[in-house]
């Protein structure tokens, strides 16, 4: 059975916003989060050896989230705030651990 078209999005900005985001924006949060992770940590080398799993994880479930939006562009707004944030954490973390 096909979906409504009248829940459909019809502009292509908006498709490929929420694309873009999903795909670029969500492995580029994943590949963040498992960064920060092995710098509060105690034992880095687990975090190195479950990444793999847990990385495709987060990233479908990031995959996911911009299609909740209505606007592609707030997805990428959020996801742009989300990877300052992250991106932060390990700038501040990795200052005090240099040997990481």
């Amino acid at each position: 059975m096909p979906a409504n078209p009248k829940y459909l999005n019809k502009s292509p900005w908006q498709q490929f916003a929420k694309i873009s985001a999903g795909i670029v924006g969500g492995y580029i949060i994943s590949a963040l989060l498992h960064m920060c992770l092995p710098l509060f940590l105690p034992n880095p080398k687990e975090i190195l050896i479950s990444s793999i799993f847990t990385s495709f994880i987060i990233w479908c479930t990031f995959l996911i989230i911009p299609f909740l939006f209505k606007n592609g562009w707030k997805a990428w707004l959020l996801y742009l705030t989300i990877t300052g944030v992250l991106f932060g954490i390990y700038y501040l973390g990795n200052q005090n651990n240099p040997f990481i």
